[in-house]
């Protein structure tokens, strides 16, 4: 298993409390960083359990037989299922190990916000929760609805879209390059 600071592909992780607008942030990313040529990979934590199959189906009934990866393979795209042997709340070099990073160029994370590798930090004041960058060496950015006087971290509008994807292609591509060299 490959660890989080060893991975091969750039990480970028989204931290913020729930309700701030982590998906929608990074779903209006996703396009234009494809727009740059970059091939993207998301990681999505859940404290929930997760079933996407449905009672019934092949692979359910193969899941639920014992086996404890199934790969729903499709015409336009496959599926990986694995399960657990316990219940327990996964690392992220779990998640990441899953990946093939041969064909990506960013990998981007929502959730793991206490694990240690390269997050933006999301923050709307409505929702009146702490900052997490005074705690947090490894926020890059802050993303904000009001201003923050944060010298030592780039600050951004939620609106800020094409000004995020330059700081991530030179603050997170860029360095990962150099550092690989």
């Amino acid at each position: 298993m490959t660890s989080v600071t060893q991975f091969p592909v750039p990480l970028l992780g989204f931290a913020a409390f729930s309700g701030t607008g982590k998906t929608t942030l990074i779903e209006q990313l996703i396009p234009l960083l494809i727009e740059q040529g970059l091939r993207i990979a998301l990681v999505k934590h859940s404290h929930h359990d997760i079933e996407m199959d449905k009672p019934g189906k092949d692979s359910y009934r193969l899941r639920k037989a014992g086996a404890s990866q199934v790969v729903l393979a499709g015409t336009h795209r496959s599926i990986c299922f694995h399960e657990h042997q316990q219940a327990h709340d996964s690392q992220l070099s779990e998640q990441l190990a899953l990946l093939n990073t041969d064909c990506l160029d960013l990998v981007l994370v929502e959730g793991y916000r206490d694990q240690a590798f390269p997050k933006i930090e999301l923050h709307r004041s409505v929702l009146d929760k702490p900052f997490l960058y005074p705690n947090d060496p490894d926020i890059i950015a802050l993303v904000c609805d009001q201003y923050v006087d944060v010298a030592d971290l780039p600050l951004f509008d939620f609106t800020q879209l094409k000004s995020m994807v330059s700081f991530i292609l030179q603050e997170v591509i860029a360095v990962h390059k150099s550092e690989s060299i």
